[in-house]
């Protein structure tokens, strides 16, 4: 296993994030960056190490995650899509797993655009009867 790189992408809402698996300890670097370091809240951490602690190789793989676009939330949901998918490189006996527990579908909810005559998607002017 000298030098291989297992890839998966990952999206949410306007986030995209570009995952490699590298057999490692279990290190977690977002854009260069420690995961600590990188995402404040604890929940977040424990979203993106979900697939990992389901197929229980937390420990066997180092993860690399270039993310861009949108907020923290969207980031680690992408993220952990995208180790998902690289899991199933990986090995695909991990798919029913995954696919159960729902990290391999892609969350479809984005944010509804703009109407005119609104002020915003759906929030309408202010009415007055006179």
């Amino acid at each position: 296993m000298a030098n291989t790189k297992y890839y998966g992408t990952g999206r949410r809402k306007s986030s995209v994030a570009r995952v490699y698996l590298v057999p490692g300890t279990g290190k977690v670097t977002i854009n260069k960056r420690d995961i600590d370091e990188y995402l404040g809240l604890e929940t977040l951490k424990v979203i993106v190490r979900q697939p990992l602690v389901l197929t229980e190789t937390v420990d066997k793989f180092d993860v690399l995650v270039n993310v861009r676009g949108g907020g923290y939330t969207g980031q680690a949901g992408a993220i952990r899509h995208g180790i998902a998918r690289a899991l199933l490189n990986v090995d695909t006996e991990y798919r029913p797993a995954l696919k159960s527990a729902g990290y391999l579908t892609r969350d479809p909810r984005m944010k509804e655009r703009k109407k005119y005559g609104l002020k915003a998607a759906r929030r309408a002017p202010q009415f007055s009867k006179r």
